[in-house]
């Protein structure tokens, strides 16, 4: 048996509290038009919005009317992994490292096209595609057909 101690300790840490998850997707910002956000900072996509996607990065949150995106673009960049061939194995060769990037175009409330362009990790890369496709009501333009394939699965 237990000792009483354990038993509320375990029975403390039941009962904390789990910070809920945040909404949207993880994302990179690779480049863009908009001045406040800074490339290569961490951000979240979140398409949830019934009329507007938003957009967040640190303190920077930047919502985005569905109906003014202009531009839904995915690409690819696939590279070998030399480096890592060399410091662990050339196996490594054979395999290929992808990047997945999403553009999103769209016309600011100044009247201004912008663009964002992000990384996407290769797990939600088919359900932004999708999310945006839905709700902007954009087709996605692919690249090449490598693209293509990655994003339609």
């Amino acid at each position: 048996m237990f000792p009483h101690s354990w038993v509320a300790l375990v029975g403390l840490l039941l009962t904390v509290p789990v910070p809920a998850a945040e909404p949207g997707v993880k994302t990179q910002v690779v480049g863009g038009t908009v001045s406040a956000i800074e490339t290569r900072s961490s951000a979240r996509l979140d398409l949830t919005g019934q009329e507007t996607l938003l957009f967040r990065c640190g303190k920077t949150a930047l919502t985005i009317p569905y109906g003014k995106v202009n531009t839904v673009e995915y690409g690819q960049n696939v590279s070998r992994r030399y480096a890592a061939a060399i410091l662990i194995s050339p196996v490594l060769l054979l395999s290929k490292s992808r990047q997945h990037f999403v553009t999103v175009g769209y016309v600011d409330g100044e009247g201004k096209q912008q663009a964002l362009v992000l990384k996407v990790g290769k797990g939600d890369i088919r359900a932004v595609l999708t999310g945006l496709e839905a709700r902007t009501g954009r087709r996605v333009e692919y690249q090449d057909n490598e693209a293509r394939k990655a994003g339609k699965g």
